[in-house]
């Protein structure tokens, strides 16, 4: 699914600001998977993600995600995959707040030409799936933290995608949430998903349905 080879990424190359990131990164990532990638912060693991969602473009190396090497994708063909491919779960959850649930959702599909009612479908079934239906017309900054997640949720899965990339997901949540979430992502994974978390929550240690943990220390894996 995913062959990460002699991953390199450098800010600010050949000026005094320069940082290594990440440095001869080499990684599979099997279908349908759940990898976890542990590290404190500024270890790489957030660049990582960046760069398997074609946010960011490494220094060299190559990133093949079904057979497509998509380490140097335009920015336009970039997008593309991006919507089609990848929904992402953030520590800061990246919902607009006077928004309600289902208007966060449902934007994620705006840019993949759907009409309104493929739009209104698919999002009262990413709601459904996250458990967050009965909120949909509440306006995010109404949630507590637990629904906030779940919105994020079904926001990263309201466009049906292969990969679902978590970074820091527990981060702004109380123990009994996260708690809640990992089962969360054992849901996900009985649906196919290739899921990828970076974290340094000691919770996700115990998880026992992880199929790889990948540890991360200045910009390199151990």
């Amino acid at each position: 699914m995913i062959e990460i080879k002699n991953l390199n990424m450098t800010f600010n190359p050949d000026s005094q600001k320069e940082f290594k990131a990440l440095k001869n990164i080499n990684l599979s990532i099997e279908k349908n998977n759940l990898t976890i990638i542990k590290g404190v912060s500024g270890s790489g693991k957030s660049t990582l993600l960046s760069l398997i969602s074609a946010l960011l473009k490494p220094t060299s190396g190559e990133i093949i995600v079904d057979a497509h090497n998509i380490a140097k994708l335009p920015e336009h063909h970039a997008s593309k995959f991006r919507a089609k491919n990848i929904g992402f779960i953030f520590q800061s959850f990246n919902l607009f707040d006077s928004l309600s649930v289902s208007e966060n959702i449902s934007l994620a599909l705006i840019p993949l030409g759907f009409n309104p009612n493929e739009i209104s479908q698919k999002t009262q079934k990413a709601m459904k799936i996250a458990n967050i239906d009965h909120k949909s017309n509440q306006n995010v900054n109404n949630l507590s933290g637990g629904e906030k997640q779940r919105c994020a949720i079904a926001r990263a899965l309201v466009n049906e995608p292969k990969i679902i990339l978590c970074d820091e997901p527990t981060a702004n949540l109380d123990e009994a949430n996260s708690l809640k979430f990992i089962q969360t992502l054992k849901m996900l994974k009985s649906l196919d998903k290739t899921l990828i978390i970076a974290t340094h929550d000691p919770l996700f240690e115990k998880i026992s349905f992880a199929d790889k943990i990948v540890h991360m220390k200045d910009g390199e894996i151990l």
